[in-house]
């Protein structure tokens, strides 16, 4: 018996969601996402309500229903609200710079690395060490929040890199002296 997976969903206002076959479809004010809802599942909206239940009890199933029942409350999260990631960069001359649809990030190396922002989403810049990265998909935000991170990790003993901006870096101590 899956506890998330019976779960029900809310759907706010101004967001719409229909179902077609094994495709669910929600549209809000921020953009409209899709879903193919798995074979072991079907999914039902119920007044103001979105329900996932299982065709046929199983272990996959059960899985699944929590999957289903997730990955739709963050659709309907995504398309009213939308998602966020920040990032900041520490380190001495560490920097992004965001012009258009590109981020120029200066991270130590020899050359600024040039990340490409993904259609569909968006990066404002609160100063030339901090981004926030928006988009109404929080799969692909957290994936290219995650991207970026991945140039240059934050190392343990200055903390040096670029890191979230609620992450904690936890610190070792260099060589101790005998």
């Amino acid at each position: 018996m899956s506890r998330i997976g019976e779960r029900k969903l809310t759907i706010p206002a101004n967001v719409t969601v229909t179902i077609n076959g094994s495709e669910l479809n929600v549209k809000g004010p921020k953009g409209e996402l899709n879903l193919n809802v798995d074979n072991l599942i079907s999914v039902e909206v119920v007044d103001n309500t979105v329900l996932t239940k299982q065709k046929k009890a199983s272990k996959r199933a059960n899985v699944m229903q929590g999957t289903m029942n997730a990955l739709i409350n963050n659709m309907l999260i995504g398309v009213s609200q939308g998602f966020e990631k920040s990032l900041e960069a520490v380190g001495v001359g560490y920097r992004f710079n965001v012009a258009g649809n590109k981020i120029t990030i200066n991270a130590g190396y020899s050359h600024p690395v040039v990340v490409e922002v993904p259609a569909g989403m968006s990066v404002t810049s609160e100063s030339n060490t901090e981004i926030t990265i928006h988009g109404i998909d929080k799969e692909k935000v957290s994936e290219f929040a995650a991207n970026v991170r991945k140039i240059r990790e934050p190392e343990p003993y200055k903390g040096k890199g670029i890191r979230y901006k609620d992450e904690h870096v936890r610190h070792k101590d260099g060589k101790k002296a005998a």
